[in-house]
């Protein structure tokens, strides 16, 4: 196995020009490294022993081999046909171990000289399907075996050739992140949000650089699995306006924006059937898929089908199918005072603004409150009285007054009683009563008029502490308690029935960070990704970012901060992160920045959702 240290077809950063000088150096297949950095299989040796073929093996899988060919020189003449590499990938935390050979009380000496097996382990931490859907995992044990045979290559010549090998590829943690990278494709949430079609992300994994099997580069894959449909956890809650059957012009392998920055997708005949309105919504698709995936901006995107060009879409037209499009003072921050008033911190990137008290009942403080959350419209708020026993909604305009609480918990203590409320894109309002004596999630239409039960299959016992709406409304947050722990778990929001009479429930919850053992504080930052407030086993609190598949973001740990109650993120990923502190108040984190004090005083901090 080596590696090309340089720049050209390898790059480090820092490099400035490829050296002419040198040896070239083995790597070890596991160990951490720039994305940039290219390995290359080495074939087996000749009369190389079996322990040999399984590493070389194993390390080949963590090259960019193209079509795996020189990996496939590992494998017996019916094992080379028939592995498929591409089916799966199994991500241990450190590369496979490999124990071997196994010995049998009836395996005779001449069977061990002609075949043997070994063992490969390892600590199981994540997988990756078919649809390059990444589903984590709380570690558990792996072992796969190899079988290995002494075939014929040649006559006269035999060498050992691994003959039983499991589809698709192993690889350690620092090996997969260096060779695949996390991207959203979008469609759209089934109904219609505010009257308008709201655009939902759907994380995958896709290879960086050139995809091994298919040639394709990183925004010709991402744009093919877009036109494969959605995932199948998502694809209840969402659909494309691809036709079925669309897919890319056959032998398409690159796809880059011209020097007008204009992206051209050639797709098959299956699309020459649309009209104006649905190509249009298939543009914003690409535009959104690909925009953060080429290194200069696409300003427009042209679709072409078998007959020439379909429609074309700029991007300055593209927000009209956002979910977080939200009001022009979307990036102000809302918070509680020590008199149970919510104030306003004005919109600012910096984050600096003087706080005012909002309008209405909730800035005058009639009722002291515990917690808010603010509309994403910003015409109305929700709040918990201090002792979290009853929901109020208001009006934010001046000389609104304070209606009757819409939901009352029976709990007898304050911590058993409402969570902090959330929005969703549409409008509802969501909140968790906590009382023990009878849990329930609950949703008002409109943030008005008779609260309606949400189912939770799925909950086993939990009881749900926290939760968080996303701006599409299709999927929530839940923080879940069970046995003294807390974990962070991703529900599926799905609507049935008619809108008079909707039945709605959060299906297929999945554990979204299982290697946090204690969650505190969570907050949804953009499309797809969390801020999370937690523990791992035995260890300190952190503040992370998470993608909402459970994987880890690139931009990983944040700086450190002493003792997060809660954290509050926005749509606009630009906009500083805010966190509430037991020792310096409110505090924010802006892009390139450290933690700075906003407020000492203050509490339940919230973007608006």
């Amino acid at each position: 196995m080596t590696a090309l240290l340089g720049c050209g077809v390898v790059v480090l950063a820092g490099c400035g020009s490829m050296p002419v000088t040198g040896d070239v150096k083995a790597v070890d297949a596991s160990q951490p490294g720039d994305s940039q950095v290219q390995v290359y299989a080495v074939a087996p040796r000749d009369g190389a022993p079996p322990s040999e073929i399984v590493d070389g093996f194993l390390e080949s899988m963590t090259s960019d081999d193209p079509a795996f060919a020189t990996t496939r020189k590992y494998l017996s003449a019916d094992a080379r046909r028939t592995w498929q590499p591409s089916g799966s990938t199994t991500v241990l935390a450190q590369a496979p171990n490999r124990s071997g050979p196994l010995l049998h009380d009836e395996d005779s000496r001449a069977t061990r000289d002609r075949e043997t097996t070994y063992t490969l382990t390892g600590e199981k931490v994540a997988a990756v399907d078919a649809q390059s859907s990444y589903q984590p995992l709380a570690p558990t044990a792996y072992s796969q075996t190899l079988h290995l045979v002494l075939e014929q290559v040649a006559e006269g010549k035999k060498e050992w050739r691994i003959d039983i090998v499991p589809d698709g590829l192993v690889l350690g943690q620092s090996d997969f992140k260096r060779l695949y990278r996390s991207v959203n494709k979008y469609y759209y949430a089934t109904g219609r949000t505010n009257g308008r079609s709201t655009l939902v992300a759907d994380p995958v994994y896709v290879r960086n650089r050139t995809d091994p099997v298919t040639r394709m580069d990183t925004a010709t894959q991402t744009v093919r699995t877009l036109l494969a449909g959605p995932t199948n956890w998502l694809r209840p809650v969402v659909d494309s306006r691809f036709p079925t059957g669309t897919a890319l012009r056959k032998g398409v392998t690159a796809l880059a924006p011209d020097d007008q920055n204009v992206l051209k997708v050639p797709l098959n005949q299956k699309a020459d059937t649309v009209g104006r309105s649905a190509c249009r919504m298939m543009a914003a698709q690409v535009l959104y898929t690909l925009r953060d995936l080429t290194s200069a901006r696409v300003e427009k995107v042209e679709l072409e089908g078998g007959e020439g060009r379909l429609c074309a879409l700029d991007a300055d037209d593209a927000p009209e199918f956002s979910a977080d499009r939200g009001s022009d003072g979307a990036d102000s921050q809302y918070f509680i005072n020590e008199k149970g008033q919510v104030e306003r911190i004005p919109g600012s990137t910096e984050g600096t603004g003087t706080p005012e008290p909002v309008g209405g009942p909730l800035g005058v403080g009639t009722v002291p409150m515990g917690a808010v959350g603010v509309a994403r419209d910003e015409e109305r708020a929700a709040a918990i009285s201090s002792q979290g026993q009853h929901l109020y909604v208001s009006s934010l305009e001046t000389g609104a007054e304070l209606a009757e609480p819409l939901v009352t918990s029976e709990a007898k203590k304050t911590a058993d009683r409402l969570s902090p409320p959330s929005w969703d894109g549409r409008g509802d309002l969501w909140v968790a009563d906590r009382d023990p004596a009878g849990p329930r999630l609950l949703r008002l239409a409109g943030g008005t008029g008779e609260p309606q039960e949400v189912r939770v299959p799925g909950l086993d016992g939990a009881r749900i502490e926290e939760l968080r709406m996303s701006a599409d409304g299709v999927r929530i947050a839940l923080l879940l308690t069970k046995d003294g722990r807390t974990t962070l778990n991703i529900g599926r929001v799905e609507r049935r029935g008619s809108s008079v009479a909707p039945e709605i429930s959060v299906e297929d919850l999945r554990q979204a960070a299982p290697q946090l053992t204690d969650v505190s504080a969570i907050s949804w930052s953009g499309r797809s990704r969390l801020v999370v407030v937690g523990k791992e086993e035995g260890g300190v609190q952190q503040v992370r970012y998470v993608q909402a598949d459970g994987s880890t973001s690139a931009s990983g740990a944040l700086p450190g901060v002493n003792q997060v109650q809660s954290v509050a993120a926005a749509d606009d990923e630009l906009l500083p992160l805010m966190a509430e502190t037991v020792g310096d108040g409110i505090v924010k984190l802006s892009p390139g920045d450290n933690w700075q004090t906003v407020l000492k005083k203050g509490t339940s901090l919230v973007y608006p959702g």
